[in-house]
């Protein structure tokens, strides 16, 4: 995914900047999508309520996991950031266009 596929708003662009895997995850990124998460739940985002219960219950435990793999975890290497970028994506389901 080059730059120019980074179309939308700010925070879209940030999303799909931390979600490919062609750019390096830091901490601080990963950080920032959940609590771009958390805002978007609390404001109760349109998007979040048309989704089924299973597939929110599918969101809540990857934005945990993702959570406590940031807590938990001191390693930081590709695979580390390839599993957060996997559980930060199911827990954005919805939240922005595939």
């Amino acid at each position: 995914m080059d730059k120019s596929s980074y179309a939308g708003s700010p925070a879209d662009k940030r999303l799909r900047r931390i979600l490919d895997s062609n750019v390096g995850l830091c901490r601080e990124d990963a950080i920032w999508a959940l609590d771009y998460i958390r805002k978007k739940v609390a404001d109760g985002a349109p998007a979040m309520q048309g989704l089924p219960q299973p597939r929110l219950m599918k969101n809540y435990q990857s934005f945990a996991e993702a959570a406590m793999s940031l807590l938990l975890s001191q390693r930081s290497g590709p695979m580390e950031a390839e599993r957060l970028r996997k559980m930060l994506r199911e827990a954005l389901h919805g939240l922005i266009p595939d």
